[in-house]
């Protein structure tokens, strides 16, 4: 099933609507992302690879591959976000690290995705031609770990210009521009980067929705430049982890990128909302979107309590159970409305505990029964992070 289009004309410093209709249309040069909806975005796909977690749905399949887009196309998802890096012979291809790790003669060697040709890169893990072998495909995790990438359903790696060719064009493709944390980028390296991607991307993307995002300041900004058309929002994960470019430490600072590069909104890592829900409100009265990201967003109630700080999107793992969350709630609204009318008894709210309207700030009851069903999450939010860590 193929979700309809959700997207409408979007200026910069103006955040996603309440109330209008979810469709595409053109404003001048401005495609951008706006939406009367919450918006739910699959992560890599169908979910990302946890490859030591005891979770066997973090190891289902191979993430940021065409069978994990067309898995997550099966629910209603609004986009799939994945990543692309552009090989040394100027292909942009999808996949998240930076370094690609195999093992040759019992020693894992690892090497720089930027630095393989498109054939090369092509050549780990599984082959598109049943009749070759791919190089074995290892994964090193944050905490040093290295471990082989096995899913239970496994796929080719696969290309940008292949992703726009078989998933179906009513999916909005949220693409994160993927680039190293640890190298500072001249802004000409940058720009060639870039325009290899919008190359394919102008060439492929017909109606599609599209979102930019990264984690580069310079590269979200310089992005807006070399192109009028979609939206660019800044990732950041909001001061957890420090690096040396401050712009990248806050959601203060985040603001600050994109009024300066005239960005359309912000991908903040969840927990850094959820500790600070009154960021929300001063991301949105600077005229900006706001959309989440991180494992927290795999539990329903972590995106119920978004909704009613009006976060307008979530970018989540767990697919399935997530849009059923979410479409819960607006059917169990619509449901409730007419109980209401019918004087009928309430509708099970299923995974969430109340239901809430897509319109307007949330109410007072609203808040009461949320905390009536003692959601204090603030409280328990390290504990959650924690847990998820040690999977």
């Amino acid at each position: 099933m193929s979700p309809p289009p959700i997207m409408s004309s979007m200026s910069p410093h103006s955040p996603l609507s309440q109330g209008q209709e979810a469709n595409i249309l053109e404003d001048g040069n401005d495609r951008a992302c706006r939406s009367s909806k919450f918006l739910v975005i699959g992560h890599r796909g169908f979910g990302m690879n946890i490859l030591q977690s005891s979770d066997s749905r973090f190891k289902l399949m191979k993430e940021n591959s065409i069978p994990s887009f067309m898995a997550a196309t099966r629910f209603p998802v609004d986009f799939v976000e994945f990543d692309v890096q552009v090989t040394k012979d100027g292909c942009p291809v999808v996949f998240h690290d930076c370094l690609i790790l195999t093992e040759e003669k019992g020693a894992i060697v690892e090497k720089r995705v930027t630095e393989l040709t498109l054939e090369e890169f092509l050549s780990y893990g599984p082959q598109a031609d049943p009749g070759k072998m791919g190089k074995p495909l290892f994964r090193r995790t944050i905490d040093g770990g290295i471990f082989e990438w096995k899913v239970e359903s496994d796929a080719p790696l696969c290309t940008l210009r292949e992703a726009f060719a078989k998933i179906d064009h009513s999916i909005g493709f949220n693409i994160e521009l993927k680039f190293d944390d640890l190298v500072v980028y001249k802004e000409e390296q940058l720009a060639h980067v870039l325009q290899q991607i919008l190359k394919v991307v102008k060439e492929n993307a017909k109606d599609r929705p599209i979102i930019f995002s990264s984690f580069i300041p310079d590269a979200a900004q310089l992005v807006k430049k070399l192109q009028s058309t979609y939206s660019v929002f800044f990732l950041t994960n909001g001061g957890s982890k420090i690096y040396p470019d401050v712009r990248r430490n806050s959601l203060e600072e985040a603001i600050n990128v994109c009024m300066t590069g005239c960005l359309h909104g912000i991908v903040a890592e969840v927990s850094s909302i959820l500790r600070n829900p009154a960021a929300v409100n001063r991301i949105r009265n600077s005229g900006l979107s706001l959309i989440t990201y991180g494992q927290l967003n795999n539990i329903a109630e972590v995106v119920y309590v978004q909704r009613l700080l009006r976060v307008e999107g979530v970018i989540v793992d767990l697919v399935q159970e997530i849009t059923e969350a979410v479409y819960g709630i607006v059917s169990s609204s619509v449901q409730e409305e007419r109980a209401v009318n019918k004087h009928e008894g309430p509708s099970d709210t299923r995974l969430l505990p109340t239901a809430i309207e897509d319109e307007g700030l949330p109410s007072d009851e609203q808040l009461k029964q949320v905390r009536s069903q003692k959601i204090n999450l603030s409280s328990h939010i390290d504990n959650i992070i924690q847990v998820y860590q040690c999977q």
